[in-house]
């Protein structure tokens, strides 16, 4: 036995069905977005299933929310945290940078070696 209560419009494409079902061979109540487009159109996975056996609690439940709790609290505004400015730093452009640095210094100790070599051999 299927027995479907009403069709709660969530977007132009989706509704939220309630209805009473079988499956596996128990009854319960499925909450399920229902889908309607040129891709696909029936149930979802988004929902859930009340079995029979927890109904009852579930009743009771829904049964404690306030109404008034639900429309006259203003939702959270949430503030914008500003954005956090990221330095750029290119690290392969300053380690190549100074690795000629490096050997630029080297390269001229070398030759200053050299030249004291050089100038010793023609003593």
């Amino acid at each position: 036995m299927e027995k479907e209560f009403g069709r709660i419009k969530k977007n132009e494409t989706t509704e939220i069905v309630v209805r009473i079902d079988e499956y596996k061979g128990k009854m319960g109540l499925t909450i399920r977005e229902f889908v309607t487009s040129e891709g696909y159109t029936g149930y979802t996975k988004a929902g859930t299933r009340i079995t029979g056996n927890s109904f009852i609690e579930f009743r009771d439940l829904i049964n404690q929310i306030d109404y008034n709790d639900l429309i006259n609290e203003e939702p959270e505004k949430k503030t914008k945290k500003p954005k956090k400015k990221k330095e750029v730093v290119d690290k392969t452009k300053n380690v190549v940078e100074e690795k000629k640095e490096d050997v630029v210094e080297d390269s001229t100790e070398e030759t200053v070696e050299n030249t004291e070599v050089s100038e010793e051999k023609v003593k």
